[in-house]
């Protein structure tokens, strides 16, 4: 019986599977639905879990290389949701793109787990592996 750590069991298939530059994407409740891509929903009620409380379990025993999210999460979320975003991520390299070009990147991931989360644009793209400098 796990004890300790993530102790979903679908979450815990999914993360086994994804390999070394695989993608892995964290989305909020709004996030469109991708009938070809393996989705573990733990939505509950609005809020719950959140994005980042999703993040923070996956990063305890997942190496991440970078980690991408939407420029307008930056715009439309007060100073401290965004700061509160960068200080679990370092020193993880975040960058930001179009929202519309964050979601052209879905189809490419190994799965996506679903979140109730209502933070706008809290989608994360997450590039398994070490930091990879001058990464595209």
């Amino acid at each position: 019986m796990i004890v300790h750590g993530i102790i979903n069991p679908q979450i815990n298939f999914l993360l086994s599977r994804v390999r070394h530059t695989n993608l892995l994407v964290i989305a909020d409740r709004g996030f469109p639905y991708w009938p070809a891509i393996e989705t573990v929903d733990i939505s509950l009620v609005d809020g719950v879990p959140t994005v980042l409380q999703v993040f923070q379990a996956v990063r305890a025993n997942f190496e991440i290389g970078e980690i991408i999210m939407a420029r307008e999460f930056l715009k439309v979320n007060p100073p401290g949701v965004r700061q509160a975003l960068a200080k679990a991520a370092a020193p993880i390299p975040l960058r930001y793109e179009t929202h519309e070009n964050l979601k052209k990147r879905v189809p490419g991931a190994i799965g996506l787990i679903r979140t109730g989360d209502t933070t706008q644009y809290a989608n994360m793209v997450i590039f398994s592996g070490p930091i990879q400098p001058g990464r595209d």
